[in-house]
């Protein structure tokens, strides 16, 4: 008992925690949690569209927060870096690593999806869930994403209501940009403001608009195993030079004023 207390002591002394994490014990870090066991029914919704066996994968866990993703995958065999923006998140995944035992295959670093300029590995899957409607560049987002995924991204985006629908014709004449105002044109809602409280959230895309970012990025849609999450394979595209690394780069540059050393 006294073992245990001490353990959510440090649980408490940690937080507060966006993942609800079971440890071995039984202590759970967020039991409370206002979703409810998050995201461990997310997993259970997802987690067969995920190969079972990752022995010899290497993992990118975007937005790793406190790590849960990050160790499922590691438990099916594949070595993970978690890449999180908020120090609070990798100090809770590091301690959550140790005593789940998993730190020999996680490591957990400050960092943000645009790092991946700099980006000299490459992974087999990439986890990028929960970040695309946070980030104030995400086209750009994706591009990188694209660059070093060599097998499976997983891809999750808060979205409005709504299936996807194909309305996009290969060419909108100048004359009829009515047509861009077809309920089912893939769009996203900029968010000035908030939702759901958080100034973060800066994107809310309909379906159709997911699915023609992926594969503007270079990716093919291969399921759809729960609402607003895809499992997606790196494709050729038609353009590809788009994404030429000297062009990605000289638009972070500009845009965010990030500078950037070499590859």
């Amino acid at each position: 008992m006294l073992a245990q207390a001490s353990i959510r002591q440090q649980i408490a002394d940690l937080g507060p925690w966006f993942h609800n994490l079971h440890l071995p014990d039984g202590t759970q870090t967020s039991p409370d949690h206002p979703f409810g066991d998050f995201p461990s029914f997310k997993w259970r919704h997802v987690a067969d569209a995920v190969p079972d066996d990752l022995s010899g994968w290497t993992a990118l866990d975007i937005g790793c927060n406190a790590g849960f993703y990050s160790f499922e995958l590691a438990r099916r065999g594949a070595q993970v870096v978690g890449v999180d923006v908020e120090p609070m998140y990798v100090r809770q995944a590091r301690w959550a690593a140790r005593k789940l035992g998993l730190q020999d295959s996680v490591d957990f670093i400050e960092g943000d999806v645009y790092s991946l300029i700099n980006a000299r590995q490459h992974y087999d899957l990439v986890w990028f869930t929960g970040v695309f409607y946070h980030l104030r560049y995400p086209t750009l987002a994706l591009d990188l994403v694209r660059r070093v995924t060599d097998r499976l991204m997983a891809f999750q985006s808060m979205t409005m209501p709504g299936e996807p629908r194909d309305v996009v014709p290969p060419d909108v004449p100048l004359h009829r940009r009515d047509l861009l105002l077809d309920e089912a044109w893939p769009k996203m809602a900029f968010v000035e403001h908030r939702v759901a409280d958080d100034g973060s959230n800066w994107w809310v895309p309909n379906a159709s608009c997911v699915e023609a970012l992926l594969r503007s990025a270079g990716f093919e849609v291969l399921s759809r195993p729960e609402h607003e999450f895809y499992i997606c394979k790196p494709v050729e595209v038609p353009g590809e030079s788009r994404h030429d690394l000297a062009r990605v780069r000289a638009a972070i540059a500009s845009s965010t004023g990030r500078g950037y050393s070499g590859p």
